[in-house]
C-alpha cells in the first residue's frame, strides 16, 4: 500500500466504515514540520477547519452515515508543543463528528499496547501507521488478520478507559 497517496488510504478505509473507526495515536510529533504548524508557532490566527477541509469534510461523510469516530492521543508529559498544537487543531476533529480522549504515557505504562499507531475499521480491520525516525508517514499497512484485529482494539479500548475526553485535557 505505500505506492498509494495516504489521502486516499485513508479515504478508502473510512469510506468502508460501516459502524466503527478506531484510531490510537502513540507518538509526540507528527512530521514533517507543516506551513499550519509554523503559523500556529508564529501566532498566525487561522480556523483548522479550513486548513484540514478534506479530512473534516471525509470524517463528517463517515459519521453521518452513523459510523462511530473515535481517537485516543497518548501523549508525553509535559506536553511538547507539537501536542499543545495538536490539542488545539482537536476541536476540527470533533466538530467534524470525531470524539477524542488524551491519556498521559506514565498513565498507560501498565497497558499492553501496540508498538505502531494504528485504525481499526469495523473490529475487523487493522490499518497499521509505520512511521520513519523522523515521524514521517512512510507506510499503512492492511492487516485482515484476525489476531491483530483483537490485539488492536483490545489496545485501544484500554487506553481510551483510562483517557479523559478532549474537553477535561489541559495541555
Amino acid at each position: 500500500m505505500s505506492s498509494q497517496n495516504f489521502e486516499e488510504i485513508f479515504a478508502e478505509m473510512l469510506r468502508g466504515a460501516n459502524h466503527e473507526a478506531l484510531h490510537l495515536e502513540l507518538r509526540d510529533f507528527y512530521g514533517p514540520p507543516s506551513k499550519t504548524f509554523a503559523d500556529w508557532k508564529a501566532g498566525v490566527e487561522y480556523d483548522p477547519a479550513d486548513r484540514f477541509a478534506p479530512w473534516v469534510s471525509l470524517v463528517r461523510e463517515t459519521a453521518a452515515r452513523g459510523v462511530t469516530v473515535r481517537r485516543a492521543r497518548i501523549v508525553g508529559t509535559p506536553v511538547s508543543e507539537y501536542t499543545r498544537y495538536l490539542h488545539w487543531t482537536t476541536s476540527m476533529n470533533i466538530g467534524a463528528g470525531e470524539r477524542v480522549r488524551w491519556l498521559a504515557r506514565r498513565d498507560a505504562a501498565d497497558l499492553c499496547l501496540t508498538g505502531a499507531d494504528f485504525w481499526v475499521i469495523d473490529g475487523a480491520v487493522v490499518y497499521w501507521n509505520h512511521f520513519s525516525g523522523d515521524s514521517v508517514l512512510t507506510e499503512v499497512e492492511r492487516d485482515d488478520r484476525e489476531a491483530s484485529a483483537k490485539l488492536a482494539r483490545s489496545a485501544f479500548e484500554a487506553a481510551w478507559a483510562r483517557a479523559i475526553d478532549h474537553s477535561e485535557f489541559k495541555p
